[in-house]
């Protein structure tokens, strides 16, 4: 977890004017009054605003990043299995975190040369380290979008376009990299079905043509699918897949 602080630093920068803007001076206090002579306690709104950034970093860290695309596609391939929840979503979350880890790890390790580091040693400031921060990251994130999401977005935003992928604001480049990451995990997932709905359709018609009406084709298909899956090792090509698709 600790190699994944300097993201999560650089995440920050996307939550740093709001939390200026909430530390100006003469904000007022919100006052929960408890029983009559009871003790009132005093909860400025900096506080509040700080919580509330805090509750929503993980879901701005997982948006940001190669996990939607992974666990997505992890869960279509278990569906595509029929094997219940087998794997439990716990499995599918670790194995999507770790490939994310894997995945981010040289975004990660040029936050900390960049940012991270030289703001520790003090050579930077605060905003200076987060601006660093920002760019390798919002450079990945570039590298997996397709130009028509970021373009859809610029035109509901109003805008005429920019002069360079680099000047994409994040106020664009987030929503658009998400759509981009679904599409994407979709197409992986559709590739992913076809060979188990062929396995399905072929039990299905032996079990017809042999009269077998009353004999559910999902129960008989399942072994046939677990076994090809084993046979051809397929959790090792579908995360070896799924990391390759990050570096194309």
């Amino acid at each position: 977890m600790k190699r994944f602080l300097p993201l999560i630093a650089a995440l920050g920068a996307l939550l740093l004017p709001g939390l200026v803007a909430a530390a100006a001076p003469g904000l007022p206090a919100v006052v929960v009054e408890g029983q009559p002579g009871a003790q009132s306690y005093s909860l400025t709104l900096q506080l509040l605003i700080l919580m509330t950034a805090v509750t929503l970093l993980p879901s701005i860290l997982l948006m940001m990043t190669a996990f939607t695309r992974i666990v997505i596609v992890l869960a279509i391939l278990r569906q595509a299995i029929g094997a219940g929840q087998a794997p439990p979503n716990q499995v599918l979350v670790g194995l999507a975190l770790f490939l994310t880890f894997f995945v981010m790890g040289p975004v990660i390790s040029t936050i900390n040369t960049e940012a991270v580091q030289p703001y520790m040693a003090g050579t930077i400031e605060t905003t200076e380290a987060l601006q660093r921060a920002v760019v390798p990251l919002k450079q990945f994130m570039l590298e997996q979008t397709r130009e028509s999401d970021i373009a859809t977005f610029v035109g509901i935003a109003g805008g005429e376009g920019y002069d360079s992928p680099e000047d994409v604001p994040l106020s664009v480049l987030v929503p658009a990299f998400a759509t981009s990451e679904l599409k994407t995990a979709f197409q992986i997932g559709f590739l992913l079905f076809i060979p188990f709905v062929i396995i399905d359709l072929v039990v299905a018609s032996v079990l017809m043509s042999m009269g077998m009406m009353m004999l559910s084709p999902v129960l008989i298909s399942l072994p046939f699918k677990i076994m090809l899956f084993v046979l051809v090792d397929g959790w090792s090509l579908v995360m070896g897949t799924l990391a390759a698709s990050f570096f194309r």
